[in-house]
């Protein structure tokens, strides 16, 4: 016999908050971020010269969401479907930039940010393209969490990613400044073989590596 909490498995130490973090964007030629930007111990590389960081985001962070649609078979005399299948499985990413820049104001409108050339005087005039063109970035969103023995990072990486959508920007007063909003939609990378990455990493990752369920064999620079 056993008691309800002998049969319970819980560590608080396991929750995780997304405390800071930040969005980086790059051309669809840069490379592709892998687990080998988490180095020895648990420290990080410096990101490929080709990713810019898409500066102060809103409270919201960066906000994920993934929609999946299936193919029902219903069958006579089931009440549930008999089969279903996996027709489409979306993975986006919604960040709402503060900071006016080269890099968000090109991203926002659609404009290569290298087209984006002061004018004599300083102005800059950006013409909203008539037909917008498909242009591809490679994403990676990376948060940091505290630890009891170092920074815990949980990220993503998104290999192909294009904007889909635009948040609504307000000229006024009040508390929120002019901000630059969009919603990025992943697609699978055919060389990269996938669509959306998930990278976890750090020293307070590591420390923790038994206590969620991973196997240790061969895993070096642990924390104790």
């Amino acid at each position: 016999m056993a008691t309800f909490a002998e049969i319970q498995d819980l560590k608080t130490t396991l929750i995780r908050k997304a405390k800071s973090g930040s969005g980086y964007l790059a051309p669809i030629t840069a490379p592709v971020i892998d687990e080998t930007f988490v180095g020895a111990g648990g420290v990080l590389a410096a990101l490929p010269p080709a990713y810019f960081d898409l500066g102060w985001l809103s409270n919201d962070g960066m906000s994920f969401a993934r929609d999946q649609s299936t193919s029902d078979v219903t069958s006579f005399g089931s009440v549930t479907p008999t089969r279903s299948d996996v027709t489409s499985d979306t993975e986006t990413v919604t960040v709402v930039a503060q900071e006016t820049k080269m890099s968000t104001i090109g991203l926002y409108t659609g404009v290569d940010p290298a087209a984006l050339v002061p004018g004599t005087n300083g102005a800059v005039f950006v013409k909203k393209p008539a037909t917008p063109t498909t242009r591809h970035y490679r994403g990676f969103f990376i948060s940091k969490d505290d630890g009891d023995f170092g920074d815990i990072y949980i990220a993503r990486v998104m290999p192909r990613v294009k904007v889909t959508n635009f948040g609504e920007q307000a000229y006024g007063g009040g508390d929120d400044p002019i901000s630059w909003g969009v919603t990025l939609t992943g697609y699978n990378d055919p060389e990269e073989g996938f669509a959306t990455g998930y990278l976890f990493g750090g020293p307070g990752w590591n420390a923790l590596l038994d206590d969620m369920g991973f196997s240790t064999a061969g895993v070096t620079g642990l924390n104790p």
